[in-house]
């Protein structure tokens, strides 16, 4: 009788490191901060670009809003002192069903609309 083997315990032995991505995005490392995707990352980078030069304060990452028993987590959540407001961003590769929904619910129960980019 032959041994069985995972998955997990083939894609180790042909050298696959995990599952990939669906939207083929790559998870990107900037300033120890893993990144779900590389565009994620240069947004990140563009937006500490901004903070230097003082047009933007207060930047967070990965923040929460609950909606009605659902999390949703901005990637990103900023002070724009210009326009005097706050921001809350996503970056989208893909505007999946899921994120249209959490972004109407952010509009409904926040009256917050999400800047995507």
């Amino acid at each position: 009788m032959a041994d069985k083997m995972s998955a997990k315990e083939f894609r180790l032995l042909i050298g696959e490191k995990g599952k990939k991505n669906k939207y083929n995005a790559q998870k990107t490392k900037v300033e120890g901060i893993t990144f779900d995707s590389k565009k994620e990352a240069r947004r990140y980078a563009d937006l500490k670009l901004l903070a230097k030069q003082n047009e933007i304060t207060a930047l967070m990452r990965q923040v929460p809003f609950d909606l009605a028993g659902v999390t949703y987590k901005a990637d990103f959540v900023y002070f724009d002192v210009k326009e005097k407001k706050w921001i809350v961003e996503d970056v989208k590769g893909m505007r999946t069903r899921e994120y249209k929904m959490k972004a109407k619910q952010m509009k409904t129960i926040y009256d917050i609309e999400i800047l995507e980019t």
